[in-house]
């Protein structure tokens, strides 16, 4: 499996989305009014929703009995022990203007979090029980990886940021058309669900009896036990040649190769789970947390609060996803993070959950 394109980043012609013009931030060069999950991963602009009515998450009754069975349980998902935790890094390939560092010590209290990303078949039982509707669907498009469109000129593509046009506003691209019309999820229902906001994945929670998990948390479950590695796994990427995660593999955006066996998404139970038994906490896709994003290392809370800011424009994002290249992206590793606007939808954002004990 593989797919490259003659994608050419300085003459490709793009326009801008008529009605929701994303700011064209990339990873690697970012304002500090406007953040950007990694691959380039573009936003759209917050005052564009101020407008939209959401669609409550409330439980429809004549589905609520069957939904119960559909909900996550979270007596069965790994206990993360309380401790005081070493987060953040100094790494030289950490970026300084995320705040990944300088590393610190914090107190973590024990909470259980989820081995999975939400799924498209958590994220159907979601949808069927509430009727529940996307801030994507809302907005009638989402950003879609160009390689991942089968046929471009079977759908209408709303624009491209100019800096990041790898990314297309795709007509009718939303969780259940991840590709826009004619694609869709059937054979893909242990994927990651994709093109939520974090406000969609704020209702799943309210829905589930869950919640979203902070920054210090997903950064504490996602290092497995290990004490400053680079990866879930250790400091190598690929220990004796091996894959551990669904990451770019060939030349970033233009060529994938696929080795790892992915070209998007890959099952949220693919390659080995970490000391904790969670799954695919590095690549795959980007996962939203509670917190607020900042890039002042001072707001990112002390080790009795380590909750991070109280407001925002843009909520963190951890993880990295299947677009990450060290060439380009380098946020594969646990202490990478980035933001994005609640509002926004892409191909490469999910989500995983946690829960109090």
């Amino acid at each position: 499996m593989s797919a490259e394109s003659t994608f050419g980043l300085s003459d490709h012609p793009h326009r801008e989305p008529q009605e929701h013009q994303p700011s064209p931030c990339c990873a690697a060069k970012r304002s500090a009014a406007a953040a950007s999950s990694g691959c380039g991963t573009p936003h759209r602009e917050q005052e564009s929703k101020q407008a939209e009515t959401r669609t409550a998450a409330a439980s429809n009754p004549a589905n609520d009995s069957a939904a119960k069975t559909l909900r996550p349980d979270p007596s069965s998902w790994p206990v993360i022990p309380e401790g005081d935790y070493l987060l953040g890094t100094d790494d030289q390939e950490g970026f300084p203007s995320d705040a990944e560092g300088p590393a610190r010590r914090v107190r973590v209290k024990s909470f259980r979090m989820s081995p999975y990303a939400v799924t498209n078949a958590d994220f159907t039982a979601f949808v069927d029980s509430t009727g529940y509707v996307t801030d994507a669907e809302k907005f009638g498009w989402s950003y879609v990886f160009h390689l991942l469109i089968a046929d471009p000129g079977k759908v209408a593509i709303v624009g491209s940021p100019q800096q990041t046009p790898w990314w297309h506003g795709v007509e009718g691209a939303c969780w259940k058309t991840p590709e826009g019309p004619g694609s869709g999820i059937a054979d893909r229902m242990n994927h990651p669900v994709v093109h939520v906001s974090w406000n969609d994945a704020k209702a799943y929670c309210e829905w589930a009896g869950v919640r979203l998990p902070t920054e210090i948390e997903w950064e504490t479950a996602a290092r497995g036990g290990l004490e400053g590695k680079r990866y879930p796994w250790g400091d190598v990427l690929r220990p004796n040649g091996e894959h551990r995660c669904n990451i770019w593999q060939g030349v970033f955006p233009t060529k994938n190769h696929a080795s790892d066996g992915y070209l998007g998404t890959a099952p949220v139970d693919a390659y080995q789970p970490n000391g904790y038994g969670l799954y695919n906490v590095s690549g795959n896709v980007w996962e939203w947390c509670a917190d607020w994003f900042t890039r002042d290392p001072a707001r990112r809370g002390s080790a009795e609060r380590p909750e991070g800011p109280a407001e925002g424009e843009a909520r963190v994002l951890k993880g990295g996803s299947y677009l990450c290249h060290h060439s380009y992206c380098n946020r594969y590793r646990v202490a990478a993070r980035s933001g994005n606007t609640p509002d926004s939808s892409t191909g490469n954002m999910g989500f995983r959950v946690a829960a109090d004990l």
